[in-house]
């Protein structure tokens, strides 16, 4: 029986109901109505999801940005000098010669508004094109509002402006409504300026460098952030609760990633308790946040002061609106949704989750691979085919330094606990002595991979380096056709790229 705030609401019938645009649930719902199953999509924000938004889109256009701006302060490195332009002016001399021209060493300038209109430009299009092509497929139907389930059959779409909604009934809903940006309970926190305390979705929106960014969280969005604003010109301090950098690499990895970072001009402390922090009410800008923390077993309070303050410590699921529990939908301690390998929910009905809302990887390529495991499973006769699944799915990733940190398979310590100690090689080699990072001269890092010693696959790699994820996504392909390392080391590659590196790796199994 329908409540009484629901009865006299209108009710729509759908074959299936996809909520949340994100790169899973929009493929989705078009691979749906295309197969002819009425279709809904509802979507709260705007289309596309974190990654066209406010992650891997709008990131990587501002991290070419700081990169752009990086090479130009190191052109003299490579003979190309940076000239004010009266020294143009006096003739052409000026770039052959220091000694006939005008040579004057300039800064780079950073205009923050233009990268920021970049950026923006960038997303909108990519953004303007999913909507076109949603608007344009028959059997879809695009409602924008908050949805809350009311049953397991049924749920509520609130539409901004409206005090009555709509009933939204279907055979089938996929749950696809990503993550936003956690906000630690860290005490002091509400009494700092909003303005300069930092998401990884408003430090886009900046309209200025600022002079100091202490950073909260040194794994991969963190990191990220760090490297491209100091490019940018920002003095930047990063604090990392945990005992190395991207806790989830190897410490050799962990270690080079470090010292890139210092390299670079960022101060990092690792092993801190952040205390608490306060606002500095006085007229310096670069001084308006101030952070205490302390030091592994110190108990001395050390302190930074800051013009913004970076959030990067986690992020949460989009789930506590949707009033799970209604349609017998079960989620974890963390609010992320309980599903099994066929990413179907513990409800009774045929509801199902993907993308970053599951316990599962949370990279938007993870998430388009939900999309194929379910599309082939709803969409497919799978009275022929064996039904796909979550289980054993290689995971891919890339960190967005510079140099980009990719990884596959297993690392050092997973490989140790599930084939035993004895059975793992490993084999590393710095970039230094890969001969087309030297002729860039961008050799920073190292490559590392892990081997099983008796049958020869390769288990894991990783590389930190120039293109470190293409390279990353040349093993990749070697393992999903289950070659040898020795197929890698024995391959013709191209002189001079960087993939000759992998004839020469091997060579320091141990």
């Amino acid at each position: 029986m329908a409540s009484a705030d629901t009865k006299e609401m209108t009710v729509k019938k759908f074959n299936a109901v996809v909520i949340g645009s994100g790169q899973s649930g929009t493929p989705l719902a078009s691979a749906l109505a295309q197969a002819g199953r009425k279709t809904a999509l509802i979507e709260r924000t705007h289309i596309g999801g974190t990654c066209i938004n406010e992650g891997c889109t709008p990131t990587k256009t501002m991290i070419a940005s700081g990169r752009v701006g990086h090479l130009a302060k190191r052109s003299a490195d490579y003979g190309i000098w940076n000239i004010p332009t009266q020294s143009l002016e006096k003739g052409h001399k000026a770039y052959h010669s220091k000694e006939e021209g005008d040579w004057e060493k300039m800064n780079v300038a950073v205009d923050m508004m233009k990268v920021r209109q970049r950026k923006r430009d960038i997303v909108n299009s990519f953004r303007g094109g999913s909507e076109a092509r949603l608007s344009k497929q028959e059997g879809l139907e695009l409602i924008t509002g908050d949805a809350s389930f009311r049953d397991e059959k049924s749920l509520v779409v609130k539409m901004s402006g409206q005090e009555e909604g709509v009933v939204v009934a279907a055979e089938k809903f996929f749950i696809n409504v990503g993550e936003t940006p956690s906000r630690p309970d860290l005490p002091g926190l509400d009494q700092v300026d909003p303005k300069r305390v930092l998401d990884s979705t408003s430090i886009m929106e900046l309209g200025e460098v600022p002079h100091h960014l202490i950073v909260l969280g040194g794994s991969y969005v963190g990191l990220e952030f760090a490297q491209l604003f100091r490019r940018l010109g920002s003095k930047v301090t990063v604090l990392q609760r945990g005992k190395q950098l991207v806790p989830r690499e190897d410490p050799e990895i962990a270690e080079a990633v470090k010292q890139i970072m210092k390299e670079d001009g960022i101060d990092v402390h690792l092993d801190v308790t952040v205390a608490n922090t306060k606002p500095d009410h006085g007229e310096n800008v670069a001084r308006k946040v101030v952070v205490f923390f302390e030091l592994g077993q110190e108990h001395r309070r050390n302190l930074v002061n800051g013009s913004h303050l970076l959030l990067a410590t986690g992020r949460t699921p989009n789930t506590e609106s949707l009033n799970l529990s209604a349609a017998g939908v079960e989620t974890d301690s963390k609010g992320y949704i309980t599903v099994d390998p066929k990413l179907r929910t513990t409800s009774p009905a045929e509801i199902y989750a993907l993308g970053d809302c599951h316990p599962g990887p949370k990279f938007t390529h993870m998430s388009y691979d939900d999309f194929r495991i379910l599309k082939a499973n709803h969409l497919s006769d799978s009275s022929s085919q064996t039904q796909l699944s979550t289980t054993d799915r290689q995971i891919p990733y890339v960190m967005y330094t510079d140099p980009q940190l990719g990884h596959i398979g297993l690392h050092e310590h997973e490989a140790k606990a599930k084939y035993g100690e004895d059975k793992i090689q490993t084999a590393s080699m710095p970039m230094a002595w890969v001969a087309r990072a030297l002729e860039t001269d961008e050799s920073r890092g190292m490559m590392k991979a892990v081997v099983h010693k008796e049958t020869e696959q390769i288990l894991g790699f990783t590389c930190l380096g120039l293109e470190g994820g293409e390279l990353m996504s040349i093993v990749q392909t070697a393992m999903l056709g289950s070659l040898k390392y020795t197929a890698l080391q024995n391959a013709i590659y191209a002189h001079p790229t960087l993939a000759e590196s992998l004839n020469n790796l091997w060579g320091y199994l141990k």
